[in-house]
């Protein structure tokens, strides 16, 4: 990445400020590479910072996930030695940097599947039961098929089902747009027995969730897209299930920086945990990395306005666990505390994508616009990358990421985002370059999510946009591209 001298660094950093008129400790020590060095340019501002994060320091974080992976089974997942080991490694860091870091513990349900089968007559398909799916009786559920309309949400909507009769049925229906969870629901409430999810990509169904434990409500498994004719086709089908979810623990990191205004926190997070598929050095290897980064070039006590609370969560891939029990744990004063979150989950997917969520829900796509504020921090992400010759599409809301518990309170959230599992259009293939209808990565919660599918190029460019958001807003949450304050935050929540 390139620099910039001072006195450039802070003028870009207020163009920003101003509006460009567009839409717990551990027992034992992982063993830490070399402290980054923070920039002899002050990092205490948008672009100061932005300028202080560079590839080559992002990558030398992925290189440690990804050895620390290869050294536990492959997988970083919640509940693993891979997780433990990552919580040691980012923590170390941010302690060598002067932090002082927190790791509170939270539960959550972990899942295991025994007996996992599915036929249609006398053909066997393969079948992955989701994460936290009830088991079926024994002898497994034989019942009529009733396939989700196609559509652009399919099985999201109640009204998806107009004029079907599930009751008793197996549904299939499509991977996408919406969570597992509420395709499972929505499918339970109108009397079905189960539900087949068809993936929207070649490959099995893998490392896939409903979220907990208290929402699966009906056996749900998951397959291929090869496979989906197969079970939409079949007059009726059998699934049988073993699965077993138990109780267990796993940890939060959380820094601030001692110093800047403590009532107008600037949140900043990225999940750490894998799916146990692979070793997720994309999700979120990436987030983390970048978030990791930009702590250290800003330092425990920069010369910053607001107070900056770096979060790296656990449990994510198990439904937002780790987030949403900090946002549980908040007192009212705490949230009230909080100015806006930032959420860095996957940037720099393999066929990459430049999103930014849709805080003001100008696409009019899914759900509504985030709380007030959000529509200013989506300007931030938007006018960075103009800055860097990139048109920024808009990304939903769609609940699927650690920004949900907070936008859920009414703080106001965005960040960037290459994509997941969604497929890259011609117009975003002509803008950004890279492959139409490919999935922005199709090495999303699969063993290949490594280092060498990381799309550096991405990578680069949102990692600076992450440090670029972080110094933006700890030096103002005010001005054209703030969020509310004082009386006005008050207001604001209470609508919520």
């Amino acid at each position: 990445m390139r620099r910039m001298n001072l006195l450039a660094s802070l003028a870009v950093g207020a163009l920003v400020l101003a509006g460009c008129s567009s839409s717990t400790d551990t027992s034992e020590e992982a063993e830490q590479p070399a402290v980054s060095v923070p920039s002899p340019i002050s990092t205490a501002d948008g672009q100061g910072l932005a300028d202080a994060i560079t590839e080559d320091a992002v990558v030398g974080h992925l290189e440690e996930l990804e050895r620390i992976a290869s050294e536990n089974n492959g997988n970083r997942a919640a509940g693993t030695s891979g997780y433990d080991a990552s919580v040691d490694y980012v923590q170390g860091k941010l302690e060598a940097a002067g932090f002082e870091v927190e790791t509170p513990e939270f539960e959550f349900d972990q899942f295991a599947a025994d007996t996992q089968l599915l036929s249609a007559g006398d053909q066997q398909v393969s079948v992955a039961a989701l994460q936290y799916s009830p088991s079926t009786p024994e002898d497994g559920i034989t019942a009529r098929v009733v396939v989700a309309p196609a559509d652009d949400s399919p099985g999201c909507e109640a009204t998806d089902y107009d004029g079907l009769d599930l009751a008793g049925a197996i549904v299939v229906v499509d991977r996408g747009v919406c969570p597992f969870s509420a395709k499972q629901t929505i499918a339970a409430d109108l009397g079905a027995a189960a539900v087949v999810v068809v993936n929207n990509e070649p490959g099995p169904l893998d490392g896939s969730t409903l979220g907990g434990a208290d929402v699966a409500k009906i056996p749900t498994g998951g397959v291929s897209q090869e496979d989906g004719p197969i079970v939409a086709a079949a007059p009726e089908l059998t699934l049988t299930l073993d699965t077993e979810t138990t109780t267990t623990k796993s940890r939060n990191i959380i820094a601030q920086t001692k110093t800047g205004d403590t009532s107008n926190v600037v949140v900043a997070g990225a999940h750490l945990d894998s799916v146990p598929e692979g070793p997720g050095i994309n999700d979120n290897g990436t987030g983390t990395a970048a978030v990791l980064e930009s702590a250290l070039q800003l330092g425990a006590e920069p010369d910053i306005t607001n107070a900056v609370r770096f979060t790296f969560w656990g449990a994510e891939e198990l439904g937002l666990v780790g987030s949403v029990k900090y946002v549980e744990g908040l007192s009212d004063e705490d949230k009230a505390n909080i100015a806006l979150y930032l959420n860095f989950d996957m940037i720099g997917s393999h066929n990459a994508g430049y999103l930014t969520y849709d805080g003001d829900d100008s696409d009019k796509v899914g759900a509504p616009a985030g709380p007030a504020g959000s529509d200013a921090i989506e300007r931030v992400f938007v006018e960075r990358l103009q800055q860097e010759g990139i048109a920024a599409d808009g990304t939903d809301f769609d609940g699927r990421s650690d920004y949900g518990p907070f936008i859920e309170v009414g703080i106001p959230a965005g960040g960037v985002f290459t994509g997941a599992d969604e497929e890259k259009t011609p117009e975003q293939a002509e803008k950004w370059g890279g492959t139409a209808g490919e999935t922005f990565d199709q090495n999303y919660h699969t063993a290949e999510d490594t280092l060498a599918n990381v799309d550096r190029e991405a990578l680069a460019e949102n990692a600076s946009a992450v440090g670029f958001g972080i110094g933006t807003y700890a030096q103002s949450v005010e001005g054209p591209n703030g969020v509310p304050v004082g009386a006005a935050r008050t207001e604001a929540r209470a609508e919520k």
